[in-house]
């Protein structure tokens, strides 16, 4: 069990990924310090604070909504960093290692989503509407059935 966000492997990289961002958009004209270099601060700061806030709170409804804002704003800095690229901000070898960073966030977040989704549904909501009763199921089914029972108390079987 995690003692806190910081233990999560997507929080720590998308906290290096800031970390990344910030040293990069140092090298940005001047002209740009409160335009794509500040755009690009914010998204990425964005990443690691919303997991962090959506770790704090009491739902887990609550924590996948911020995580889900949380790859929104790393869609944002991908956006962003691709744009710094074009503009010819951003050298080809650190592009690289932002986009790959980015890419690694995206996928721990889609598949941190993804199980707390599955935790969060409700596996027995289907069953009460099957004409069968769960003594006619397999064997493996009745197990689930009841395991599921009993987490869910009040469920009868």
């Amino acid at each position: 069990m995690l003692k806190n966000y910081k233990e999560l492997k997507v929080w720590q990289r998308s906290y290096q990924l800031c970390l990344q961002t910030y040293g990069i958009t140092k090298e940005f004209p001047e002209d740009e310090r409160y335009g794509l270099s500040s755009q690009m601060r914010r998204a990425a700061v964005s990443v690691p604070s919303n997991i962090a806030e959506g770790y704090g709170r009491k739902t887990t409804q609550d924590y996948i909504r911020f995580l889900h804002i949380a790859y929104g704003s790393n869609c944002e800095l991908e956006t962003q960093i691709l744009l710094g690229g074009d503009l010819g901000y951003i050298e080809a070898p650190k592009l690289e290692i932002l986009r790959q960073g980015i890419g690694e966030v995206e996928r721990m977040l889609k598949a941190l989503i993804r199980s707390l989704e599955r935790k969060h549904s409700t596996p027995w909501a289907p069953c009460i509407f099957l004409r069968r009763k769960p003594q006619s199921w397999n064997p493996f089914l009745q197990l689930s059935w009841r395991k599921i029972c009993i987490k869910n108390k009040g469920i009868s079987q």
